[in-house]
């Protein structure tokens, strides 16, 4: 009776939308039933280290609200009134939906709506193969990286840098614009050994006092949008002061003596002026820069998330240019390394049946695509189908009232296959009953590292859950879709991309458990050369040229300042709405997901808003009021937080909590704009302006 119990430990990868694609390890307590997670120690990127949301992923496998049958709509769109049905008939009715919008407008009238609910290369992209084989509206890939990437790209001319372990051989690694300990604590990790080893600094640029900050030796908060200007800053000082390396830059880069003339007067008053940051902080981080061969940017997303974002990630990429920090190991930037897989998915998205003719709608902007704007659907028909997986709009969406007056039109069919009731389930003529990762095959690549790796079935999912692919491939027999990926199970089509790709069988992945793609040292530093014919860094990119998925230029592209700069194109405060507001992640949510499960929502509490304490004193607003944020987009109630960590003038929402968990049932992304960011679009959700006032005078 006293002999312990040996666990079955098995081995997965985290899923979700996170650079960190984190390999785990996992108690199978029976065939249906896991335990704890951990971070795989054996994988050195991950270190044994994962987060704790997903360290208590057994909550979410086995949450009593999972969905678990299809259900049909019998009540009003919204309410959530749904019946149980079988699968033949709820795919027969999906079926034959499709079919008649086909009829009656053309294939384009069906618009198939994913995105990273899933990371997992066959579970998110098939329903591209779907897509392709019947020519439906294509989408155009908008919430997370566009801006980002074509910012990057812009300079370096390739999604790759330095390998993401070095940040623990840096002597100095800035985080510019993320949140690591919120949203990747992999980096923190990396970040640790080189500050007991090394005595590295670090330093962490961002819009607030958030928990990454708290780590630093130097912590600058700027105004939300303005880090192009500190960017250039930093460049005048080091070109100033001498510590610019001219043999590199002549070597390597486009036009250093145009850059040289121009920064010339962009200093660090002028920088000051427009980030609130004092000079002798810019003074201060240029001669750490400046004097430090292994400074490693490592680039986020969040600052991105500007109307001038791609401008902003550009500029900062520069700096490692300046400098010469590429030619060190621990040195250079990076922001993702989503170029060095070279994984061919043909099989999965079908690219090889793919018309290029077909009209393409930005994710992004769905209220508009819904409610028939022409600048969005062109001279092609309404959409009236709407098949979504991995994602929840309704409430991840911008402009979500527009997005709510789209999902209620009555002519409109929507299946959504989810894992939980979320705010867009309920809105949906069929809701289908979804796997999660550890009940399904699929691979996975790190964004934030350079690991691909396998995520096999590793229990059977509960009731009557299918997984995307079986349900794309149901699909596709109904609809009369032609395509080999079709006829192929999960294990099969992913072992013939992994030959495909030069990497090996399904089984050998699977025996391995990580497959480290990690360029050598010279082709991730460009040391031969940067990803542009002429091997040169761009300072002065031609934006409308980048390789770079997109449906067209769009925003004042033309207006876009040749050499780094900042860009006046963010939304600015007015009298009328005094406040700029970002929506920066919470750490036990990540984006929609988690946000049912009983420990996040714990840890989270409320909805709530931060404000510095002089603002709130000016507005006779006091800790834990309820408080109404607005702007001409729509209004939405929260608790307020008196917190000297933010600026004045700018206001911090984390997370995204359910709609229903506002008094109002409005989420935070009322707030946000749709408006498409150049060069190629992109949401603008940390670039908001708003007023705040207490709820008894809104």
């Amino acid at each position: 009776m006293n002999e312990q119990i040996k666990l079955d430990i098995v081995f997965s990868a985290c899923p979700h939308d996170c650079p960190s694609t984190c390999a785990l390890e996992i108690e199978r307590l029976d065939s249906k039933t896991i335990g704890r997670v951990r971070g795989a120690k054996d994988q050195n990127y991950t270190a044994g280290v994962v987060c704790a949301k997903v360290g208590r992923y057994a909550e979410r496998v086995h949450h009593p609200d999972r969905l678990k049958y299809p259900l049909r709509r019998v009540g009003p769109k919204g309410a959530g009134e749904f019946e149980r049905i079988s699968w033949d008939e709820a795919l027969d009715i999906v079926a034959a939906k499709m079919l008649e919008a086909e009829a009656r407008h053309g294939p384009e009238a069906v618009w198939p709506y994913y995105y990273a609910g899933t990371m997992g290369l066959l579970q998110r992209d098939g329903i591209n193969r779907l897509r392709h084989a019947k020519n439906y509206s294509g989408m155009h890939a908008t919430f997370c990286s566009a801006l980002s990437s074509a910012g990057f790209m812009a300079g370096a001319g390739k999604l790759a840098g330095p390998d993401p372990r070095e940040m623990a051989k840096s002597d100095l690694v800035i985080i510019w614009g993320t949140n690591p300990v919120h949203t990747q604590v992999n980096v923190m990790t990396h970040v640790a050994r080189a500050r007991k080893e090394r005595g590295a600094r670090l330093v962490v640029i961002d819009v607030y006092q958030n928990a990454t900050m708290k780590q630093a030796d130097m912590a600058l908060c700027l105004k939300p949008g303005t880090d192009a200007a500190l960017a250039c800053a930093l460049m005048h000082i080091l070109f100033r002061d001498g510590h610019a390396d001219h043999d590199y830059l002549e070597k390597y880069t486009d036009c250093p003596k145009d850059l040289e003339a121009h920064v010339a007067s962009r200093g660090p008053e002028w920088a000051s002026e427009i980030t609130g940051l004092p000079v002798e902080d810019i003074e201060t981080l240029a001669r750490w820069i400046g004097e430090t061969p292994k400074s490693f940017f490592r680039l986020g997303y969040g600052f991105t998330r500007s109307r001038n974002g791609a401008i902003s990630m550009h500029a900062a990429s520069c700096v490692p240019a300046v400098t010469g920090a590429w030619l060190h190991e621990g040195g250079g930037a990076f922001h993702t390394n989503g170029g060095i897989f070279r994984t061919k998915k043909t099989l999965i998205e079908g690219n090889d049946v793919r018309d290029p003719s077909v009209r393409i709608l930005d994710m992004s902007r769905i209220g508009a695509v819904l409610n028939g704007d022409k600048s969005d659907i062109g001279d092609g028909p309404p959409v009236d189908v709407l098949f979504i997986q991995n994602t929840n709009p309704v409430s991840v969406a911008p402009d979500q009232m527009r997005v709510l007056e789209g999902f209620v039109r009555e002519d409109l069919f929507v299946c959504v296959h989810e894992q939980f009731m979320t705010e867009t389930a309920k809105y949906a003529d069929i809701v289908l009953p979804a796997t999660m990762f550890l009940e399904h095959d699929d691979i996975y690549q790190g964004g934030g590292h350079q690991f691909l790796q396998p995520g096999p079935k590793v229990i059977d999912a509960p009731g009557e859950c299918r997984s995307n692919h079986d349900v794309i491939c149901d699909l596709a027999k109904r609809v009369g879709a032609q395509h080999p990926g079709f006829e192929m199970n999960e294990r099969e089509i992913l072992d013939t991309t992994l030959q495909d790709s030069g990497k090996g069988t399904w089984d050998e992945l699977e025996e391995i458990k990580w497959l480290d793609c990690q360029p050598d040292f010279d082709e991730a530093h460009y040391i031969n050369g940067f990803g542009w014919p002429d091997g040169k860094f761009r300072f002065r990119p031609e934006w409308s040229k980048l390789p770079l998925p997109n449906m067209g230029t769009v925003g004042p592209i033309g207006s876009i300042p040749r050499l780094p700069d900042f860009w006046d194109v963010i939304e600015l405060e007015t009298k009328e709405h005094p406040f700029r507001m970002a929506t920066s992640p919470a750490r036990s949510f990540l984006n929609s997901s988690f946000n049912e499960t009983p420990s996040s929502l714990k840890r989270e509490g409320r909805p709530e808003v931060m404000i510095h304490p002089d603002d709130a004193a000016e507005l006779s607003i006091e800790e834990g009021d309820r408080v109404q944020l607005g702007n001409e987009r729509g209004k939405v109630i929260l608790h307020a937080v008196i917190f000297e960590g933010v600026r004045r003038g700018v206001l911090i929402v984390e997370g995204i909590f359910p709609n229903d968990a506002h008094e109002d049932g409005i989420g935070i992304n009322a707030l946000t704009g749709a408006d498409a960011a150049a060069p190629y679009g992109g949401a603008a959700f940390h670039d908001n302006r708003v007023w705040i006032r207490s709820y008894k005078t809104a």
